[in-house]
């Protein structure tokens, strides 16, 4: 099975056969890697499985300017190597293998990877979560350059600019609500007529001068030329179109839980998170979730780091028989 190498380069290393692991770390994202860090360094036996890239879905991110330690910044791809690096330099190794099913029930849990089983004493799921997208043309070109997900990420890059934002929930109204603090002006987006956020959110958005309703609308196109330059949005009652014209969108409707290899053995929210609390402890001893696949307040790099530590905490306690 293939373990990535201080410099990138895959090489041969595997497990001996019937080897059990203390921990088994499924997912390479902020969350996963510091709990391999925690673990190395409490003396565990650990392995971080990941499919793509160590970073997870912070790889994708241009410039992260919210993480402690960066005083310029950082791109995230960088940073998710730096994580894999502190890892492996206590000696958690990196295999790039897709998991492709799980039992976590009894005191040894079976991980199943394309490069055969794997068994560890606890597992540690840091699989992370997606956005939703609006699936139009040029949507995955403008990624980054226009297009974002994340107002508490990407939002002070357009200080002093008009944005929109896309959605009418809870994550759309706080995005918007940022976004009208540093920006000139934001469209708010919504295909109904009204928003499906909690009222907290309606008096300070009506408050907010600097925020312009778009109701009963849906973004039809992204504007584009050289770069991102606007959108067309049309009226879901009447089809009526009109341009509006913004430096970037940010578009919060929903996210997608990376929670399938879970489903049927831990419990799901109803939007289909891992449940688990501040202690990131499931309902099976010995498994945790971490990072934006838990059900929780915040999705950021540093409280999915956060949950890493947490879990650590938890399962050293588990692993000396403490529960």
């Amino acid at each position: 099975m293939p373990v990535i190498n201080e410099n990138g380069t895959p090489q041969e290393s595997a497990a001996p056969q019937g080897h059990i692991y203390d921990m088994i770390i499924v997912g390479g994202g902020p969350g996963g890697y510091t709990a391999a860090l925690y673990a190395a360094r409490a003396g565990l036996d650990a392995v971080v499985l990941e499919r793509m890239a160590a970073g997870g879905q912070m790889a994708l991110t241009e410039q992260v300017d919210n993480y402690p330690g960066f005083d310029e910044g950082v791109d995230g791809f960088t940073l998710g190597e730096k994580m894999r690096r502190g890892a492996e330099r206590f000696g958690v190794p990196t295999r790039m293998e897709e998991v492709t099913s799980l039992a976590l029930a009894g005191p040894v849990k079976r991980v199943e990877t394309a490069g055969g089983p794997l068994l560890g004493r606890t597992v540690v799921l840091s699989t992370g979560a997606t956005p939703r997208k609006l699936d139009l043309p040029g949507e995955e070109e403008l990624a980054g350059q226009g297009v974002h997900y994340c107002a508490a990420c990407d939002g002070m890059f357009y200080r002093g600019k008009t944005v929109a934002v896309v959605g009418g929930g809870n994550s759309a109204a706080a995005d918007a609500l940022l976004l009208s603090r540093v920006c000139a002006k934001v469209y708010l987006i919504h295909r109904r007529d009204s928003l499906r956020a909690e009222r907290a959110y309606h008096a300070p958005l009506m408050a907010a001068d600097n925020v312009e309703f778009c109701w009963n609308s849906v973004v039809a196109e992204l504007i584009h030329g050289e770069g991102f330059q606007g959108l067309r949005l049309r009226d879901v009652n009447t089809g009526a179109e009109r341009t509006v014209d913004c430096a970037g969108v940010f578009v919060s409707i929903g996210r997608k839980p990376a929670s399938g290899l879970a489903k049927g053995q831990l419990a799901l929210d109803r939007s289909g998170y891992i449940t688990a609390d501040e202690s990131t402890r499931t309902e099976i001893p010995g498994v945790y979730a971490v990072g934006d696949v838990r059900t929780k307040a915040l999705r950021q790099i540093v409280t999915a780091a956060a949950d890493g530590a947490v879990a650590v905490h938890y399962a050293e306690e588990y692993l000396a028989g403490g529960g």
